[in-house]
């Protein structure tokens, strides 16, 4: 029988509807890797936050209302990103226009994790990615 693997570390903090805290966001995981030793694929980390925190602002935070960003590393190397928000749980990735400026963030998500998803959560979603941190 195979054991789930244990978090080892986990962090979260809750943002408003503010355009600073897709920043503030990306500068929470940074501080958390690094306190965490694990730079290992740090930017694609910190890309994809921006993307959830993003779409998160846009499609998922009514006035009023925030998002909470979740990180959590496990004994097998494995940092979940998970970006909770209230907006309706469905989700789609664009059917692009090479020549729009907006649409790519979910694509960015699934082209650099190594996986992600969506779960349900009452009221909203979560949007998650996972990377394997060292091999």
């Amino acid at each position: 029988m195979n054991a789930q693997p244990q978090l080892l570390h986990t962090r979260e903090v809750f943002y408003r509807r503010d355009r600073r805290s897709v920043r503030l966001a990306r500068d929470f995981t940074r501080e958390a890797l690094s306190g965490w030793g694990t730079p290992e694929r740090t930017d694609d980390v910190l890309l994809c936050v921006s993307e959830l925190a993003t779409n998160a602002l846009l499609h998922g935070v009514p006035p009023g209302r925030g998002f909470l960003l979740q990180l959590a590393l496990a004994t097998d190397g494995v940092l979940r990103v998970a970006v909770h928000d209230s907006g309706p749980g469905e989700i789609r990735m664009s059917n692009l226009n090479p020549a729009a400026e907006e649409g790519r963030g979910l694509l960015i998500v699934a082209g650099l994790a190594d996986r992600w998803g969506v779960g349900e959560r009452y009221p909203g979603k979560s949007v998650w990615c996972e990377f394997r941190m060292c091999e």
